[in-house]
């Protein structure tokens, strides 16, 4: 009975999706505290609890010290979230399974109601499981050494502690479950190099040999996983599988390749996620972007927008990024104060983010986009209706068909991968419920700017923005013919240190009759915010 009881109390502290949002994971870092202060009163009330308990209570508190010395901002670097919730998630377990041999469960219900008093989340299998993903997207897009990262150093700077040979064999572990060898080979590696430092080791090597020897022969390197396999039935003579899988790769070979020096490794990474731009994509997000065309070079300039009564005493700031097709930079257009409150009245309704079937129009979660969002209100807060009114202004575009202003806060290693804002032809669904066309123009609001990653980019345009603080990107979907503007693909970069907001404003072509009205000729597209030429011309 009292060991249903732990499991439903614990059940209750687990929630998923923590990873998808730094914030959540913000609210999370007073977790360890509560749990280091149980632990103490425990060990005091019974006089009698063990060692290795105890143990656990000094790591809690050293590592929740470490993490209330660098505040809020803890987590916003990836390895120590991910550290944060193996913590909370692996090692909390093993607290519960020394606590399960005497009365635990009163004190297991003082965390209990700890967390439901201060609306704590806590994290579960799917959060850890998240996390890894997350510093392996990261691995990719920006080129980092596995080594390097497994001991907290991003870009040549030490950002955080080293990761533990189990630490670096759960990140493995969590590939092999999703099937990605690439990745699993790469991180058992380190995790056997990590071992070899330890006293007392972190994991057994046996361990780490069975997911290293079959990633390698799914990598193709048979011999190497032969010669893996016979090491772990050698140090595991009653390892459950290891001789049969050492005959198996024998049998694979059939006598060849058996002798003389092991071939060198083959690791290829292989996507099957159907972006066929992954390269491209990823060069822009590390900031490899393409120079300049030397027709557009000298062209790119900067203006006060004038063209409205209102503008003429207060202009805005213009930067031109690119023409053919148009986007810009509009400086300084939300203020800290108008971020903070967007923010507070956001972070309560926050909800993983959704993207919309292309079959049948239904908002569902995917992999490929990770961060949580909330719809504003245009009459929820003078301050969203103010924010709304100086978009038209900015835009020159009717608001009356816009939809919410929609605030997003991204999570470890947060991402949406390339993607176009409006709905394509064979998306009939889109939007109808709406009933106002299509989305004509993005308006993306930086509301914060991450220390490292986070770039807005445009695969097929060579075209990276990276965040910067109260500035808003604008773009058109669509074509002056109404038309999808399929250069328009575009990509939101992980984060890779710090923490990233955004709120985004979609305009819709319905009401745009006047105020972006069709060309005279099929090419004509605007040079300037406003520019209503009826006819293609250079800027």
């Amino acid at each position: 009975m009292r060991a249903v009881l732990l499991v439903c109390l614990l059940a209750g502290l687990a929630h998923a999706d923590l990873f998808t949002a730094i914030a959540d994971l913000q609210h999370m870092l007073g977790a360890e505290k509560d749990v280091t202060t149980i632990i103490d009163q425990y060990i005091e009330a019974e006089r009698a609890r063990l060692d290795d308990l105890r143990r656990y209570a000094h790591e809690y508190v050293h590592r929740n010290a470490h993490a209330e010395s660098v505040g809020p901002e803890f987590v916003t670097n990836p390895i120590n979230a991910y550290l944060l919730i193996k913590r909370l998630t692996t090692e909390w377990k093993k607290v519960e399974n020394i606590m399960l041999n005497n009365k635990a469960s009163t004190f297991l219900k003082n965390i209990t109601d700890n967390r439901v008093r201060s609306e704590v989340k806590f994290p579960g299998e799917e959060d850890l499981s998240g996390a890894a993903t997350a510093l392996l997207r990261l691995q990719d897009t920006y080129s980092l050494d596995t080594l390097d990262l497994s001991n907290g150093i991003i870009g040549g700077e030490k950002v955080s502690n080293k990761l533990s040979g189990h630490d670096t064999f759960e990140v493995g572990r969590s590939a092999y479950n999703q099937k990605d060898y690439y990745h699993c080979l790469m991180w058992m590696q380190v995790a056997l190099v990590k071992i070899e430092n330890e006293n007392p080791p972190t994991i057994e090597e046996w361990e780490i040999l069975e997911y290293l020897a079959y990633s390698l022969y799914q990598q193709g390197n048979v011999r190497r996983a032969l010669s893996l396999t016979k090491r772990l039935a050698k140090i595991a003579p009653n390892h459950p599988r290891a001789k049969g899988n050492v005959k198996w790769y024998e049998d694979m070979l059939q006598g060849k390749d058996m002798v003389g020096d092991l071939p060198p490794i083959v690791n290829k990474r292989v996507e099957y996620d159907g972006i066929v731009e992954r390269d491209a994509y990823e060069a822009l997000c590390r900031g490899e972007i393409p120079p300049v065309e030397p027709k557009w070079k000298n062209k790119l300039r900067c203006y006060l927008k004038r063209d409205k009564p209102f503008l003429k005493l207060a202009p805005i700031k213009v930067e031109i990024l690119r023409f053919d097709p148009l986007a810009v930079l509009f400086k300084n257009v939300i203020h800290d104060s108008e971020i903070e409150v967007i923010k507070e009245l956001a972070s309560p309704k926050l909800k993983r983010a959704t993207v919309q079937n292309s079959k049948t129009g239904e908002l569902e979660h995917a992999t490929y986009r990770i961060s949580k969002s909330a719809w504003l209100k245009g009459d929820l807060d003078p301050v969203i209706d103010r924010v709304n009114r100086r978009i038209e202004d900015f835009t020159n575009l009717n608001q009356a068909t816009s939809e919410e202003l929609q605030v997003a806060n991204y999570g470890l290693g947060g991402h949406y991968d390339p993607h176009f804002d409006f709905a394509r032809k064979e998306e009939k669904n889109a939007f109808k419920t709406l009933n106002t066309g299509n989305r004509i123009a993005t308006v993306l609001f930086y509301m914060s700017q991450p220390e490292r990653g986070g770039a807005t980019v445009f695969n097929h345009l060579g075209t990276a923005v990276f965040p910067s603080k109260n500035d808003a990107l604008f773009w058109y979907n669509l074509r002056r013919d109404g038309e999808g503007d399929l250069r328009t693909r575009h990509a939101a970069c992980p984060v890779l240190l710090g923490v990233k907001w955004v709120s985004n404003k979609w305009i819709h072509e319905k009401g745009q009759e006047f105020t972006r009205p069709c060309g005279l000729e099929e090419e004509v597209q605007e040079n300037f915010i406003g520019d209503l030429s009826p006819y293609a011309n250079d800027p």
